[in-house]
């Protein structure tokens, strides 16, 4: 059945003799009023209310403490950033406090309290195997945004190699986006294999098998992020490697237009000096070739270095054609 036992600031769900507590938006007034009934150490409710709590498991004679984080992504935001998760669980309780919007918990949540059979799916009657529902479905959760960051390296391999698309942020974001998944995972499995073995004594079933199926799952995010890591790795180095062979195209262009400008560009700074020389003004300006034969010589003179040094640069084979 579903009740509200404490007050109308914590609704809970009660299956066979389990009760679940889901606390959102947690606040000191609202686990103070848990403490009556339930052994919530000071310490821990202090870690509940706190958002920067790293991954841990504390054990207690009658309950333990687990903090867990998982990704949750921003309405405005691509990039997902980890969300907290604090968990009491004991004999025939099991009390969430979440400290950001966990859909999948709240999905969760109001299906048992308005599905009797769903009810008795995810509750079963024990805590532990509560508990392992609710992992499952988060780390069911992280396939999924497996499968994004998936996309999305997929459509970054496309652009690495197009040269008029600048792709070094995307790259930058993934990578940060492979690391935060990274410190949600990581920990994770390791506290899985913990609760597999703390979580049993507070049911008769035998829950190794959930567990350990939870686990692989795990494990097997954790191995898509490791190779997700080392794909985006390569793409920054093919990008960098690009980009650079890019602006050196680029400067030996400029290098090479600059280079070819200089007879021209000598031949200027002598004839702009205030000196005589041949085919000046005072000396008079030969016509032999028209009144523009100072300026048609001149425009020869610059030229053919140049064409002399277009031929010895292909020669070397400067101009990759």
């Amino acid at each position: 059945m579903t009740n509200i036992e404490f007050s109308d600031q914590l609704e809970s769900i009660t299956n066979k003799n389990l009760t679940w507590v889901d606390i959102q938006k947690p606040t000191r007034k609202k686990l103070k009023l848990l403490e009556g009934k339930y052994p919530l150490h000071e310490l821990n409710i202090e870690d509940s209310l706190s958002k920067i709590q790293i991954p841990k498991i504390d054990k207690y004679q009658d309950h333990i403490f687990v903090i867990l984080h998982f990704p949750t992504v921003d309405k405005d935001k691509s990039i997902p950033r980890s969300t907290q998760l604090a968990i009491f669980a004991g004999p025939n309780y099991l009390i969430t406090v979440q400290q950001g919007e966990l859909k999948p918990i709240q999905e969760m949540f109001n299906l048992c309290k308005e599905n009797e059979k769903l009810r008795e799916t995810f509750m079963g009657s024990s805590s532990g195997y509560l508990l392992h529902s609710i992992i499952d479905l988060m780390v069911d959760d992280l396939l999924h945004v497996l499968m994004k960051l998936e996309g999305n390296l997929d459509d970054i391999e496309d652009l690495v190699f197009d040269e008029k698309v600048a792709v070094a942020r995307d790259i930058s974001l993934l990578r940060r986006e492979i690391t935060t998944l990274r410190r949600v995972v990581v920990p994770l499995r390791r506290i899985i294999l913990e609760l597999s073995k703390e979580m049993q004594r507070f049911s008769e079933e035998d829950l190794t098998d959930y567990y350990d199926d939870v686990k692989d799952h795990a494990e097997k995010v954790l191995e898509v992020l490791e190779e997700s890591k080392e794909t985006v790795e390569i793409f920054k180095d093919t990008d960098f490697m690009l980009s650079t062979e890019k602006s050196n195209k680029i400067l030996a262009t400029l290098t090479i237009l600059f280079t070819l400008s200089i007879p021209a560009t000598v031949i200027g700074a002598y004839y702009g000096m205030n000196v005589n020389l041949p085919g000046g003004i005072v000396t008079g300006t030969p016509e032999f070739l028209g009144p523009f034969t100072s300026f048609i010589v001149l425009l020869i003179t610059a030229i053919v270095p140049s064409l002399v040094m277009v031929w010895y640069f292909k020669r070397l084979g400067w101009f990759g054609w």
